[in-house]
């Protein structure tokens, strides 16, 4: 990255006065900062740049900022005029990058206008407005290493020991220092012995020892209730990205009916292609 202009650039020939160059003038994208051999360079060009910049430069005060951007952007249009003919690489990667610029604009332009309120109204009560509420659970265990020291604790309960006392004192699990309290959870976010023991469970019941690849649970339910569908903001910007999609996949669909398209199968090219870099050599 070059911030600094390198001493044994050419000398740099700059119009005498710029255009929008005042320090009193508004800036806007197109006053020119610089010109070197008729070429312009832009505040928009700058702020592109700084943009594009790794992580540690964007930290830097502005006065440094305009100097190392500035002096870069020289230096590139120097450098850049004593190449005439870039090669086969270079004038494909610019093709690329050109084709794939066009094709993020018009895909943020499409996806700024899917989007309305009433739109998302439309989904939330698509996606939520009909769905019975599921249940969830909140429950505890206590985690230890074998089927015979989860009975001892079974039977220890059903002799009227505390259950969080012993999760404490006992469990293995990451729970244990908050008694084995799990809190709330729905169907699908433990894995399946766990949560079909849980299911079979009435509140303030115990299982029995129950194994998963973690080891040997002893379960107790507390309370279970109904999971209240989500609130319009709290999925909002899912169902936003969802509406966005689904414009830009109609646009596409949109586009290729429309278009004259004509490809090679793969049946009919040597895919090894893909691996040779050599073709892109001049």
């Amino acid at each position: 990255m070059l911030l600094n202009s390198p001493r044994w650039l050419a000398p740099i020939v700059l119009a005498a006065s710029l255009q929008g160059a005042a320090a009193s003038d508004a800036v806007t994208a197109d006053t020119v900062l610089a010109e070197v051999n008729g070429v312009k360079i832009t505040a928009g060009h700058l702020l592109l740049m700084r943009g594009a910049l790794p992580q540690q430069y964007q930290t830097l005060p502005n006065d440094a900022l305009y100097d190392g951007l500035l002096q870069q952007a020289i230096s590139q249009i120097l450098l850049g005029s004593t190449v005439t003919d870039m090669g086969k690489a270079a004038d494909l990667a610019l093709e690329n990058e050109a084709r794939a610029l066009r094709a993020n604009v018009a895909m943020s332009r499409l996806a700024e206008g899917a989007v309305s309120e009433d739109g998302l109204q439309a989904a939330y009560e698509a996606r939520f407005g009909d769905v019975a509420p599921a249940p969830e659970y909140h429950a505890a265990h206590i985690l230890v290493e074998t089927e015979e020291d989860a009975a001892k604790i079974v039977e220890e309960l059903e002799a009227g020991a505390d259950f969080a006392a012993l999760a404490r004192e006992r469990s293995t699990g990451p729970s244990g220092p908050s008694g084995g309290d799990l809190g709330w959870f729905g169907q699908g976010t433990m894995v399946a012995p766990f949560e079909e023991a849980v299911v079979a469970l009435e509140p303030g019941a115990i299982s029995g020892p129950v194994q998963t690849q973690f080891g040997w649970h002893v379960i107790k339910l507390y309370e279970i209730r109904d999971q209240a569908a989500p609130a319009l903001d709290e999925v909002r910007a899912d169902l936003a990205g969802e509406i966005q999609e689904a414009a830009i996949e109609a646009k596409l669909t949109e586009l290729r009916g429309a278009a004259k398209i004509s490809e090679t199968g793969k049946d009919a090219v040597d895919l090894g292609f893909l691996s040779d870099p050599s073709l892109l050599e001049n």
